[in-house]
């Protein structure tokens, strides 16, 4: 089918014939085979363990894995936000107590530099399940629907996507949208949900695509048996339970309710498990009394919101909970804040740096620099929990990258505020939202830091309670509202537009009329929430914390970048470790220098100029004479540069040798008198320096042994060298000096350092060898 610019294709039945199911996806030159297997034994897990890992491999994009051994390293960030894509999508659809364990497996196999691969790999994904025999609700579909200058675009290609203004991954059935995750640039509430349901119109007609290859090659479902529970436990339970649960509805403390359950499941357990059953039988019975309550406990606070309109906590359905904020909280680190709403609560530092520490996004659309980026922490501590402490989970990523998306349109530009931005957000407890929490603690934070944000950012979450036709939209949800509800719907944005959104559902999907009407409603909240953070801090530091970097920025000519790096870095590392500066020099011949001492970037600066200055005529210079000629002296003038002080510009009176005025690493004053077009330089000296020169010349005795002088007796012309029979004076010059680090190749008349013209040459009488 043609879906937007390119042409879609699904295949199946050539390759990954063992496999439950597998789907061979090409969009343009874009192809990803998706495998789907469940696994058959016996299950005895009361969740459903659902895994999909999406992997772009190398060879996909011409590239060999830059990393130690060449293969490919673990699922970069790109990979893992896809791969969480596809399961907010897909985990719905599977029937409810499905406990089987599946695993989708997405591989990018080729990459035409254009095309994103995340469509392919979620249309590829619904495709393999629906033609399996894996129990599955589908097919869904998905686009990315992006929007420059005001028209929307199916599928923009990866150069499209720096230009986009709006960029939303939405994926959906035949009836209903199933998840949105995307960045804007503060685009209105109404645009938004237009361009979701411009995506949900592109769905269509890729589900009657997969509908199509279901009915040509679709199998019978497997059998599944939802397991039952006996209808007199049930009842002896919700006998025991039902008015207790009641009660723990309007407690505000998430602690104080999760304990007072706790004994509640306790109470009914020794009610009703029979001390004389064997420890299988026991085991089978608790298993089927929690799973009881759960349901009990999700019905009355469902039918608590419905009928009376009151949430577990006790407010209503539109309160936001408390709010607090503070800033300057660690007195060493750049800008920091804590922000709470309610239990929640985010603890977050900014850390300003240099363009060196950019941090590098890779993936088979090659290597991207984030000059602003935001890292999610999320401790077991922060719900109460013991958990063995690993890297970040692929929630700390999609949080991170959500609460980045909001805040990344607001950040100014680099020519306007030259540092690289690190936010981290240490969610240090959490009742639900805390990604929004990390989007209003971290806008705080860069205020307290200073940044000159263009906007202030807010972020709430709303949630969906519906059974049957009775639906209502939840305002800041908290962590149970979230589990046993039906939507998670997140927005960030300023007081002009939506910044980043990101929607996951629990049931079959939503309508865009929904969709509509919670997203008007956490504008409400966001207004409310912008103004409390008003009241902590609303306009940027005027003055950087004095632990921060000062950054002096120069623009060199590209061709001079190689002379302030130096053999191996050692020009720019021996900068550094002088002045104790970080020096960051871009391609484009930009030089950041960063330090917390306004004197030492200063220094480093002035280091930089001199590499990369050029001798100018009739400017003065302090050098250091580093080679010494019968015919001059050599001085360096700049790092780079070097010139001659012929020897008779080194005196008004007789020069008898060039030692007598210069010899090595005399310090001196030159003056140039003349650049040729080889860049040679012609100095002269200058200053106290000619001064003394002339006191030593006019002293110096003349020999009388030149006969153009009146005779033997006569005075030598201070010619310094002959060329060639021509007396060298003034601006005469060797054709070849020889100068060291000049570039020019030494040589030139071998006769004329022993005063003999070019035909003087010693003959070698005939007959010798």
């Amino acid at each position: 089918m043609q879906l937007g610019r390119e042409m879609l294709s699904i295949e199946t039945g050539k390759v990954a014939k063992q496999a439950d199911g597998s789907a061979w996806i090409q969009y343009g030159g874009t192809v990803v085979l998706v495998t789907v297997v469940a696994d058959r034994r016996e299950a005895d897990k009361d969740f459903f363990p659902l895994t999909v890992d999406y992997r772009e491999r190398g060879y996909a994009g011409g590239k060999i894995p830059g990393v130690y051994g060449r293969r490919e390293p673990r699922p970069g960030v790109p990979e893992q936000l896809t791969s969480r894509l596809i399961d907010h999508c897909i985990r719905p659809l599977f029937p409810k107590d499905y406990n089987q364990e599946v695993q989708v497996l997405c591989s990018v196999l080729s990459y035409d530099r254009e095309h994103l691969a995340n469509v392919p790999a979620l249309i590829g994904t619904s495709a393999a399940l629906s033609i399996s025999d894996i129990p599955f609700n589908g097919p869904v579909g998905a686009i990315v629907v992006g929007r420059i200058d005001n028209q929307l675009i199916v599928n923009p290609t990866a150069e499209e996507m720096d230009q986009c203004e709006l960029e939303l991954f939405v994926s959906g059935n035949q009836n209903a949208v199933m998840s949105v995750e995307g960045s804007l640039h503060e685009i209105p509430e109404d645009e938004v949900i237009d361009a979701i349901v411009f995506a949900h119109e592109q769905i269509k007609n890729i589900i009657k695509l997969q509908e199509g290859l279901v009915a040509v090659c679709g199998v019978e479902k497997r059998e599944f048996i939802r397991k039952s529970i006996d209808e007199e436990l049930r009842e002896k339970v919700k006998s025991l339970a039902v008015s207790r649960i009641r009660q723990s509805i309007g407690t505000v403390e998430k602690q104080e309710r999760s304990d007072f359950l706790a004994d509640l499941e306790a109470d009914v357990l020794e009610q009703v498990i029979d001390a004389n059953d064997n420890e299988e039988v026991v085991m089978a019975v608790a298993q089927d009394t929690r799973s009881i309550l759960e349901d009990l406990e999700k019905q009355e606070m469902r039918e608590s919101i419905l009928n009376q309109g009151t949430r577990v906590d006790g407010r209503a359905v539109t309160e936001i909970r408390p709010i607090s904020g503070e800033v300057s909280l660690l007195p060493n680190v750049h800008g920091s804040s804590l922000f709470s709403r309610g239990q929640t609560q985010a603890l977050c530092a900014v850390t300003l740096g240099t363009g060196l520490d950019a941090d590098i996004e890779r993936s088979l659309a090659g290597e991207k620099s984030k000059p602003f980026f935001l890292h999610y922490n999320f401790p077991p501590y922060s719900v109460g929990e013991v958990k063995r402490m690993m890297g970040p989970s692929r929630r700390d990523i999609g949080h991170g990258s959500l609460a980045e998306n909001a805040i990344k349109s607001v950040i100014p530009a680099k020519d306007e505020f030259n540092y690289t931005i690190r936010v981290v957000s240490e969610i240090l407890e959490s009742n639900a939202s805390s990604s929004m929490a990390t989007v209003c603690g971290a806008t705080l934070a860069l205020l307290d830091t200073g940044v000159p944000l263009k906007k202030t950012v807010a972020g709430v979450g709303v949630g969906l309670i519906k059974e049957g036709d009775q639906e209502v939209i939840l305002t800041d949800m908290i962590g149970v509202e979230d589990f046993l509800g039906d939507m998670d719907f997140k927005v960030a944005g300023t007081r002009d537009g939506v910044t980043a959104i990101q929607m996951d559902i629990k049931i079959d999907g939503v309508t865009p009329e929904l969709m509509k009407q919670a997203i008007h409603q956490s504008r409400e909240a966001r207004l409310f929430v912008l103004d409390k953070m008003d009241e902590v801090i609303s306009t940027p530091r005027e003055e950087l914390s004095p632990y921060a970097p000062r950054i002096n920025t120069i623009k060199i000519p590209v061709d001079k970048i190689k002379d302030v790096i130096g053999p191996r870095g050692k020009v720019v590392q021996q900068i550094q470790e002088e002045t104790g500066v970080t020096i960051s020099i871009e391609d484009d011949g930009r030089v950041e220098i960063a330090s917390t001492s306004a004197e030492a970037a200063t220094e480093a600066e002035e280091k930089v100029k001199e590499i990369i200055a050029v001798p100018e005529v009739d400017k003065e210079y302090s050098g250091k004479v580093v080679r010494v000629a019968p015919f001059g002296a050599f001085v360096k003038i700049l790092p780079n540069c070097d010139g001659m002080v012929h020897i008779s510009q080194m005196g008004n009176g007789y020069v008898r040798q060039v030692e007598d005025i210069l010899n090595i690493e005399d310090e001196v004053t030159v003056r140039v008198i003349s650049i040729d077009d080889q860049n040679r330089v012609d100095l002269a000296l200058s200053g106290e320096s000619a001064v003394r020169a002339n006191e030593i010349s006019e002293q110096t005795p003349r020999r009388e042994d030149s006969p153009s002088e009146g005779g033997p007796s006569g005075p030598r012309r201070n010619s310094g060298y002959r060329d060639g029979g021509r007396t060298g004076t003034g601006n005469a010059r060797r054709r070849d000096r020889g100068r060291e680090g000049s570039g020019r190749p030494a040589g030139g008349n071998r006769y004329r350092n022993e005063g003999q013209g070019r035909n003087n040459a010693p003959r070698i009488p005939k007959g010798r060898p």
